[in-house]
């Protein structure tokens, strides 16, 4: 039981198994959802009911599967994801439990914070058995999760609540990208981090950083630092956004442009907004998708741009044609389209409402897991050691710029 060979490159095997979700979903198979929101001792305790552990087995069997055939289709050893998936979604039920509280998750505390935290934890105090690590594969599962959010981006919906969230959507990301790239650059970070820090600050912070690394074949060290900076600076954001708008006296309407524009993960979006009110958290959502939808635009142009500039080792590609951008294109943003398309076009409304939940719930499990895995790999001594501080510094300051950009544009198109 080693492998089975097939010449299946990751980006399109992500695309298959998202589809083989979707399609299941769309079918009436269902994967149970587990309840993990709790209150007290009691309420606590009740989730280790009989029936909600047997919701919470479902789910582990079910991307238990997918990540085997996942290995077996891009001719990947199966022996140490089997052993090691177990331990990632061990870890992950535990920051599934931390932010079910109900304390935590009025602050907007998500849960991919409480899983990255937890590897990070983990990951830099003890050592880990080499073939574990090999078998941490935290861009193959966050892929997936990826693919399952454009299930999420409705075309009507965005079209219907106005246009003004596309506007706001397009100056702020040419801007701050262009700003990104131009102080990574002045502070002379390697071009791989400059590209993924640019992506991330500027469009939707982790799902922008993978699309990047995917179109420029980044390092996966080097993706796991600026995703660890993403989620890291998102905790005060999403907490302090909403407490300076009040003092500000912004309203609801401004409020939520800025966070949808500035906070990079939609979840910590929404979370933020629903701080501020009904208003606020859809104008916050409508930006964030916004946002998301440049996604594959934004893949197109680095991977066009990367194909051009040359690679970091110092190739040059003369003249290249469109079967080197092909090839550098991330495959998985084509899924990403597909499944919007769907879901906005194909797919009847009933069917849409009646999957969904499902859909979303093994859609954030996905990115729990990815995260775990993030903080099982994240070393930072080994990162500071070969990149600097200067990435860091580089990030705050374009969040910095990001923060101050978007609110003058969401004044200037909400106010």
């Amino acid at each position: 039981m080693s492998s089975f060979k097939l010449n299946i490159s990751e980006d399109w095997a992500v695309v298959i198994l998202g589809f083989i979700i979707i399609f299941l979903a769309v079918w009436g198979f269902v994967i149970p959802v587990p309840h993990y929101e709790w209150t007290d001792s009691a309420t606590l305790q009740s989730l280790f009911s009989q029936a909600n552990e047997l919701h919470v087995l479902y789910q582990f069997v079910f991307a238990y599967i997918m990540v085997i055939v996942g290995a077996m289709i891009t001719g990947k050893p199966i022996m140490p994801y089997v052993r090691s998936f177990p331990v990632v979604f061990g870890l992950t039920i535990i920051a599934l439990l931390l932010s079910g509280n109900a304390r935590l998750s009025d602050l907007g505390l998500e849960t991919v914070i409480f899983s990255l935290i937890i590897g990070l934890i983990i990951g830099n105090l003890f050592k880990l058995p080499v073939w574990f690590k090999n078998a941490l594969n935290a861009e193959f599962l966050v892929k997936i999760g990826l693919v399952l959010l454009g299930t999420g981006v409705i075309f009507s919906n965005i079209l219907e609540a106005g246009s003004l969230g596309l506007v706001q959507s397009l100056i702020v990301v040419l801007s701050v990208w262009y700003f990104a790239f131009w102080l990574c650059r002045r502070l002379k970070v390697d071009e791989e981090l400059t590209m993924m820090i640019s992506s991330a600050v500027s469009i939707c912070g982790v799902s922008a950083a993978i699309a990047t690394s995917g179109a420029i074949k980044g390092d996966s060290k080097k993706l796991s630092y600026v995703v660890s900076m993403v989620l890291i600076t998102a905790i005060p954001m999403m907490i302090g956004m909403p407490y300076i708008a009040r003092l500000l006296e912004l309203p609801e309407e401004v409020t939520g442009a800025w966070l949808g524009g500035s906070i990079d993960t939609t979840g910590a979006v929404v979370a933020s907004g629903s701080l501020v009110g009904e208003r606020a958290l859809e104008i916050s959502t409508i930006v964030k998708f916004s946002q998301n939808v440049l996604l594959g635009l934004a893949a197109l142009a680095i991977s066009v741009y990367w194909t051009y500039r040359g690679t970091p080792a110092g190739e040059h590609i003369e003249k290249p044609g469109l079967g080197i951008i092909w090839e550098r294109f991330p495959k998985f943003v084509l899924g990403f389209i597909a499944a919007s398309l769907l879901f906005s076009f194909a797919l009847d409304a009933e069917t849409v409402d009646r999957v969904k939940g499902s859909v979303k719930s093994i859609q954030g499990l996905w990115f729990a897991l990815a995260f775990t895995s993030i903080g099982l790999e994240t070393n930072f001594r080994d990162l500071l050691r070969h990149n600097s501080a200067k990435p860091f510094w580089a990030f705050l300051i374009a969040q910095g710029f990001n923060i101050l950009v978007t609110l003058a544009v969401a004044w200037w198109l909400f106010g």
